[in-house]
């Protein structure tokens, strides 16, 4: 599987960016997807994740830090997942990573929020918030 983010770039604090993850493939419905993002001098960390199953339809997954302002999606028919971006502050600054995961069964929260739990990883796109 391959990953594509876009859709980074520069804003002011209180503006709103949506970023696009782009995946190869013929089974994308099968992958939980996670964004994660990484400040300079900072760990990478855990942004959102989203799964779908055909019996229990889609969950979703989001880091106390963006609850409310992040929203995630997927469009499986076009292998891409979202992260709409608002009230953006200078702290979301940072490059932004979409990752994939194989999933076959339940996921938990704590495995969705894993980086580590993850197979693959886009090349990340930089998103830079203006005070």
């Amino acid at each position: 599987v391959q990953l594509q983010a876009s859709g980074g770039g520069l804003v002011q604090a209180g503006g709103s960016l949506r970023l696009s993850c782009a995946a190869s493939g013929r089974t994308f419905s099968s992958y939980a997807m996670g964004w994660f993002r990484q400040a300079p001098g900072k760990e990478r960390e855990f942004v959102s994740a989203i799964r779908y199953s055909s019996w229990s339809g889609t969950s979703t997954a989001y880091a106390d830090s963006v609850k409310g302002r992040f929203t995630i999606s997927r469009n499986n028919a076009k292998n891409t997942v979202y992260l709409q971006m608002n009230s953006l502050n200078p702290e979301d600054t940072a490059v932004y990573f979409c990752a994939a995961r194989y999933t076959t069964g339940v996921v938990t929260t704590t495995t969705m929020s894993n980086p580590e739990s993850y197979d693959y990883w886009g090349q990340g796109t930089q998103v830079t918030v203006s005070s």
